[in-house]
């Protein structure tokens, strides 16, 4: 609690005041007020077509908002645009690059295009693993080494701020772990923080340290993991095969069971009360066939705060 009190005591990284876009009259975004503080992994997490991406564009500049205020590094992004994108690295949708150019010539053009150190080159092909295919042609990447190589130009000029727009959107098991430890290393080596949405709640889960959830344009909820989580309650459900009527039983001894998918629900109980309306059921002739207990996980927030069993 203490780091939270203490980064909450300077301006946001990022901070949007009632951010919207509008598309033929629908809401794309719909009056977002987003903070991302520094040393931040911030997830924005949604389904597709959340609007996450169209968000991300507009901190970047590429889409003009319909409504609302940007302000990155504490200054109004439309009167600093180019100074706030001086500090800001990014990688949108997918890698742009030159597939007949290698890794290291890609990052060339772009040290030139911003004037940057060409030590920057060498320094950030060894930050996302590349420098043993540096002369390999960028069509020759894998999916992961493309999506390497586009962290790669995003981190040229070794930003203040990183933003990510589905990093590991497409790439397998192996791929999305070398980029999940890459994105988390960032913040604690070199002090960037960073803004990443997805769509993948396990991939949240495992790397942000904030989040804000988006459904419909709208953001549902903004705050540290450990602050989403802390509401989660541990259930224990009683399979049985009479349900109705052990229900009316434990009714009478003080216990408020519910009724889902014909097992009995409890929040929260201790191990000795788990005995005890096993043993109570038993005694009555009702017998147990199962006892098991449930956590919530990631989705199971997602599902209850956007009231949606909708597919991710």
């Amino acid at each position: 609690m203490e780091l939270i009190s203490l980064i909450r005591t300077s301006f946001p990284i990022v901070e949007t005041h009632n951010l919207s876009k509008t598309y033929g009259g629908s809401h794309s975004v719909n009056k977002v007020n987003l903070e991302v503080h520094a040393g931040q992994i911030f997830g924005f997490l949604g389904p597709n077509g959340a609007g996450k991406t169209t968000t991300l564009k507009m901190l970047l500049g590429l889409i003009k908002p319909t409504e609302g205020k940007i302000k990155v590094f504490g200054k109004d992004l439309e009167a600093h645009r180019p100074e706030i994108l001086n500090q800001t690295g990014s990688l949108i949708e997918s890698p742009s690059y030159y597939g007949h150019l290698t890794g290291y010539e890609n990052l060339k053009v772009m040290q030139r295009l911003r004037s940057l150190p060409s030590k920057n080159i060498d320094h950030v092909l060894k930050i996302v693993r590349l420098e043993n295919h540096k002369h390999k042609k960028a069509d020759q990447y894998s999916l992961g080494m493309k999506q390497r190589l586009g962290i790669a130009m995003a981190l040229l000029p070794f930003p203040k701020l990183l933003i990510l727009d589905e990093p590991t959107n497409g790439l397998d098991p192996a791929g999305i772990g070398e980029i999940r430890e890459l994105i988390k290393s960032l913040p604690r080596e070199y002090g960037i923080t960073i803004l990443l949405s997805s769509h993948l709640l396990s991939e949240i889960e495992q790397i942000a340290t904030s989040v804000g959830i988006i459904n419909d344009g709208k953001l549902l909820f903004q705050g540290t993991m450990e602050s989403l989580q802390s509401g989660n309650k541990t259930t224990i459900s009683f399979k049985t095969a009479d349900p109705a009527r052990a229900e009316d039983l434990l009714l009478t001894q003080g216990y408020l069971p519910t009724i889902k998918a014909k097992q009995l629900m409890f929040n929260q109980l201790a191990d000795e009360e788990v005995s005890r309306i096993n043993r109570l059921l038993v005694e009555q002739g009702i017998p147990v066939t199962r006892i098991e207990e449930h956590n919530k996980n990631l989705e199971d927030i997602f599902l209850d705060l956007t009231g949606k069993e909708r597919s991710l």
